[in-house]
């Protein structure tokens, strides 16, 4: 499915984003992604350890 992606489809994308949220809401929501990532990797990892104590 995204083998047929390449540098141009990209960069096009990356102009849409840039263009609809603008420099300065990028890092912003780039943050709050990377929280959203720690947050579930916390989850997971807490949920095995409560699999393996059982």
């Amino acid at each position: 499915m995204f083998q047929s992606i390449g540098p141009t489809e990209l960069i096009i994308v990356a102009v849409i984003v840039l263009l609809l949220f603008g420099g300065k809401r990028i890092p912003e929501f780039f943050k709050g992604l990377g929280d959203a990532v720690r947050e579930f990797k916390k989850a997971s990892k807490d949920s095995d350890e409560k699999e393996k104590k059982e």
